[in-house]
């Protein structure tokens, strides 16, 4: 999990030696597309598009998985223990201790969403504004949606878990610094989205 470390200050690196020396990137142009849906859901649309390169190739088929946008956040207490969930998930076959997330509701802001997601998974809240840290593309080759992580501050229990039918999680709280060690040694179960954004917000709070 080093490696997760190595690269995140090499992105940092290369981003502000861009900034200091006006370095741009390339801006590509746009496929010309026409568009078909395999299906649609209320979790997800598949849609198939027949697309046009710059040069003039065509791929027929072009599969994209559209889904809302997701938030997440790495949920702090005053004594600096980090608010994790540990739930089953299928398609992985087994248990992750993961950071509260979820996906926008319709008329939602960001950070409503994702105060929203932490009262209900966890019984958590905070007085202080969530922290954005970043938006990232989840997986832009196939899918149209970013995941939005913030930093909450100061968070309390406020209350109880409101977990929608099919929802079954657990809350866990470890010591943040802690947590480095776990992921490293691969004491726990988690997934990328969770050491992403772990790994993110402590840099961030290196800096402040």
């Amino acid at each position: 999990m080093w490696l997760s470390t190595f690269y995140t200050k090499l992105l940092w690196a290369v981003l502000f030696l861009g900034v200091a020396l006006n370095i741009t990137i390339r801006q590509m142009k746009k496929w010309e597309t026409i568009s078909e849906y395999i299906y649609k859901t209320p979790f997800g649309n598949l849609r198939k598009d027949r697309c046009e390169m710059p040069d003039g190739k065509v791929i027929d088929s072009y599969y994209v998985h559209e889904y809302s946008d997701w938030v997440n956040a790495v949920v702090l207490t005053k004594n600096n223990q980090i608010i994790l969930v540990n739930q089953y998930r299928h398609a992985g076959g087994d248990s992750f201790l993961e950071i509260p997330a979820g996906k926008i509701e319709v008329g939602e802001t960001y950070s409503e969403g994702i105060l929203r997601e932490v009262r209900e998974e966890t019984g958590y809240t905070s007085k202080a504004n969530p922290i954005k840290i970043g938006e990232f593309m989840v997986n832009p080759a196939i899918q149209n949606n970013k995941v939005v992580t913030f930093l909450i501050l100061e968070a309390y229990k406020a209350g109880e878990q409101c977990l929608d039918e099919f929802e079954d999680l657990s809350i866990h709280t470890y010591d943040f610094d802690e947590l480095d060690e776990l992921i490293k040694m691969n004491k726990i179960k988690t997934q990328l989205f969770t050491v992403h954004a772990y790994y993110t917000v402590k840099d961030y709070l290196k800096h402040e």
